[in-house]
């Protein structure tokens, strides 16, 4: 029986050729799944676990929930290879959907639209809070970027974002986690969320609206990854 681990993520390497390599390593890897090779889907787990967990964890808030939703998209994707449809989209959105599906049939198991687990408290180590870009880290303090106090620049910077996207209606903290936070393409994170292109973009820019207004900023939230 496979048990997710939430493990340290890997810098996002370069897109393009980068991207096209991983996605077709990650075709022929489900081909060997198909075929019975179990390693194949040991494989794939550390490729694409950490960012599906990543993101179950942001839509919750519930370290524990996030891992069962993880371990369940695995367990579909072993069990029946042949449900994911690489005309579709991507390996990786097909895990995210399963896991987010795991969690609404949670949810109404519950009879509750929302976690009561605080999202500050579940996710403050790196391994549970959402995709990054490696350049965030300094780019609004550039003159900090090798001190100390970088760090807590940005860990104070983090704890803003998380309890402004706590406070936003699930639907939108999707849209930016999955946009904005994880950078997937706006095709993929329509795939993900299992809604039309055009409500992505409104669900995007009606939730940049409300953290610019929760942060202060008075105009677009200053997040990293931020795209029109």
């Amino acid at each position: 029986m496979m048990f997710f681990a939430p493990q340290r993520r890997a810098r996002t390497p370069a897109p393009d050729d980068a991207s096209v390599d991983a996605e077709g390593a990650a075709a022929r890897l489900l081909q060997r799944l198909v075929g019975g090779d179990l390693e194949a889907l040991e494989s794939l787990y550390r490729r694409e676990s950490g960012r599906v967990y990543r993101y179950a964890l942001a839509l919750c808030g519930n370290a524990a929930w996030a891992a069962d939703a993880t371990q369940e998209a695995f367990v579909a994707l072993a069990t029946r290879p042949q449900g994911f449809d690489p005309a579709r989209g991507q390996i990786g959105a097909y895990l995210a959907g399963v896991a987010r599906h795991a969690l609404a049939a949670r949810w109404r198991e519950l009879r509750r639209e929302e976690p009561l687990v605080d999202i500050d408290a579940a996710a403050p180590a790196d391994a549970g809070a959402p995709d990054m870009p490696a350049s965030a880290a300094g780019a609004h303090h550039p003159e900090l970027a090798a001190s100390p106090e970088a760090l807590l620049v940005r860990t104070q910077e983090l704890q803003a974002l998380w309890a402004a996207l706590r406070a936003l209606p699930m639907v939108f903290r999707e849209a930016v986690v999955l946009v904005d936070l994880q950078e997937r393409p706006y095709a993929e994170a329509a795939q993900i969320a299992g809604i039309e292109l055009n409500t992505l973009r409104t669900r995007l820019h009606r939730a940049r609206a409300r953290l610019a207004a929760l942060l202060g900023a008075g105009g677009s939230p200053d997040l990293p990854g931020t795209r029109p």
